[in-house]
C-alpha cells in the first residue's frame, strides 16, 4: 500500500495533471516561434511526447520479464526497490529545469521518461508481492485497497500542489496567491517544482516500505548466471502459450493496459491543447478523477471479491470505450458533429464529467487486473509471472503513442488521433472471452480432482 501511495504523484503530477500539460505547452510555443502553424505545432508537441513514451514502453517491455526471472531466481527484490527508487528521486527532482521559452525540453523530457521506467518496474516487482498477503478469495479486495490508497496519495499531492504551487496563466495558484518561498511565478517555478515534489514525496514515502518489507527468507540461492535467468525465462513463456486462459488474459491486457495507460498520459495535453484549460483548471479536473479512482478502486475490489475480476475487467472497458468516443468527437466548437455555441461550457463539463469515469474505471481495471494475474500463477512464480504480465502490458506499448503520433500526424487533429485508443479497447474485450472468471485455479482445482 505504502509503494502504491508514494509512487503515485509520478504519474498524477507528471505522466497527467502536471508536467505533461506543462511540457505540451512549452513545447507548442516553441514549435510556433520556430514558424510553425498552430495546429501543426500543437500536434508536434503530442507527438513528442508519445514517440518519448513509445521508447520507454519499449524498453520496460523488454527488461521486466527478464528482471521477473531474476529475482524469482535469486528470492531478492529490495535490492531492485532501493536502486529504482533512487533513478527516480534523482529524475523527477530534474524536471526543474524545463523552462518557459523550452530550454531544457529535451533534456527534461529523457530524464522523466527515465525516471518513469524505474517506477514502473518497480512497480512490476511490488505486484510480485501481491499473492503472498492473503487467501485468493481476499486478493481482489487487497488489490483494490492497495490501489485506492494510491489514489488517495495522488489526489493530496495535487491538491497541495495546486493550492500551494502551481500558478495559472494569471501566474497565481488556486488560491488566488502567487506561489511561495519567492518562487518566481513568471519563470513558472511553483509549476515546475512539480519535480522537486513528485521526488520529495517519493524519497519520504518509500522510507515505511523499506522498513517493513522484507524478502522472503529462505535457503541461500546462489548469485544465477544470466543463461540460467534467459532459460528460466525461456521456459516461463514457452509455458504460456500451453495454458489457454492465461495466454488469453496476458494478450486481452497487452492491449487494454496499453490502451489505459494512453488515456492517462494524454489526458491532460488534451484539455491543455483542445479545450485549452489552464495549469489550474487541469488540476481540478485531476483531483476529480484521482478521487473518483480512490474511491471506485475500492469499490472495484469489493465487487472482485464478490464477483470476480473478469466482470469488473469487462464492465470498465466498455465505460472507457465510451469515454474515448465522447473524446474523439468532442471539441470546442462541436459534439460527435453537433455545432456548439460560442463559449459552451457544455465541453469543459463533459470532460470533467469523463475524467471521473477515466480515473474511476481505470483504477478499477488495473486492480481487478492484478487480481485476475493472480489467479493465474502461484506465490512461488509469482515474479516470474508478474514480469511476464508486465511485457504483455509494455510489450505493445509503443503501440498506442506510435498509433496516436501517426494518426495526429495524419489528421492534423489531437481528438482524431486518440481513435487508436477505442480499437485497442475492443480488441482487449475480444481476447477477454476466453479467459476462464477463475483463471487456472479451475484447472488445477479439476486436475487435482482426477489426481484424487
Amino acid at each position: 500500500m505504502f509503494f502504491d501511495w508514494a509512487q503515485q504523484p509520478y504519474a498524477t503530477l507528471g505522466l497527467t495533471f502536471i508536467f505533461s500539460p506543462y511540457f505540451a505547452a512549452v513545447a507548442a510555443d516553441m514549435f510556433m516561434a520556430q514558424g510553425m502553424a498552430e495546429d501543426v505545432a500543437k500536434a508536434n508537441a503530442q507527438a513528442t511526447w508519445s514517440g518519448a513514451q513509445t521508447i520507454a514502453g519499449l524498453i520496460i517491455a523488454f527488461t521486466a520479464p527478464f528482471l521477473g526471472a531474476w529475482a524469482g531466481a535469486t528470492g531478492r527484490k529490495m535490492p531492485w526497490f532501493y536502486l529504482f527508487t533512487v533513478i527516480a528521486v534523482i529524475c523527477s527532482a530534474s524536471l526543474w529545469y524545463l523552462m518557459p521559452d523550452g530550454t531544457g525540453l529535451m533534456f527534461t523530457l529523457l530524464m522523466f521518461w527515465i525516471g518513469y521506467i524505474a517506477a514502473e518496474s518497480a512497480f512490476n516487482l511490488n505486484n510480485a508481492i501481491l499473492p503472498t498477503l492473503g487467501d485468493p478469495e481476499k486478493v481482489g479486495r487487497i488489490s483494490g485497497g492497495a490501489t485506492a490508497f494510491g489514489y488517495w496519495g495522488g489526489v493530496l499531492a495535487l491538491f497541495l500542489m495546486l493550492l500551494l504551487f502551481a500558478e495559472n496563466d494569471q501566474g497565481v495558484t488556486l488560491l488566488g496567491n502567487p506561489p511561495p518561498f519567492g518562487l518566481d511565478a513568471e519563470a513558472r517555478e511553483g509549476t515546475r517544482l512539480v519535480g522537486p515534489f513528485i521526488a520529495l514525496w517519493f524519497a519520504i514515502f518509500m522510507i515505511p516500505y523499506f522498513m517493513w518489507v522484507r524478502d522472503v527468507r529462505g535457503a541461500s540461492v546462489p548469485r544465477p548466471k544470466v543463461k540460467d535467468v534467459l532459460d528460466r525465462l525461456w521456459t516461463n513463456v514457452r509455458a504460456v502459450f500451453r495454458r489457454r486462459s492465461y495466454a488469453s488474459f496476458l494478450f486481452a491486457s497487452m492491449f487494454y493496459r496499453d490502451a489505459l495507460t494512453a488515456v492517462y498520459s494524454f489526458g491532460g495535453i488534451y484539455a491543455r491543447l483542445v479545450l485549452g484549460w489552464d495549469l489550474t483548471m487541469i488540476g481540478i479536473f485531476g483531483i476529480i478523477a484521482a478521487i473518483a479512482a480512490a474511491i471506485l478502486s475500492w469499490v472495484g475490489g469489493m465487487a472482485d471479491q464478490r464477483l470476480g475480476p473478469k466482470p469488473v475487467i469487462v464492465f470498465c472497458c466498455w465505460m472507457l470505450i465510451l469515454v474515448s468516443t465522447i473524446v474523439v468527437g468532442m471539441s470546442r466548437e462541436s459534439l460527435l458533429g453537433i455545432p456548439l455555441a460560442e463559449g459552451s461550457i457544455v465541453p469543459d463539463v463533459i470532460f470533467f464529467v469523463c475524467g471521473a469515469i477515466i480515473g474511476g474505471a481505470g483504477g478499477a481495471m488495473y486492480s481487478a487486473s492484478r487480481s485476475m494475474m493472480v489467479r493465474h500463477c502461484t506465490a512461488e512464480d509469482a515474479a516470474d509471472a508478474f514480469g511476464l504480465f508486465a511485457l504483455t502490458g509494455r510489450a505493445t506499448a509503443f503501440l498506442a503513442p506510435a498509433l496516436i503520433t501517426l494518426f495526429t500526424y495524419w489528421f492534423s487533429s489531437n481528438q482524431l488521433g486518440f481513435l487508436p485508443v477505442i480499437f485497442l479497447f475492443l480488441l482487449g474485450l475480444i481476447l477477454l472471452r476466453w479467459v476462464q472468471a477463475e483463471g487456472d485455479r479451475a484447472v488445477w482445482s479439476e486436475t487435482s480432482s482426477s489426481s484424487a
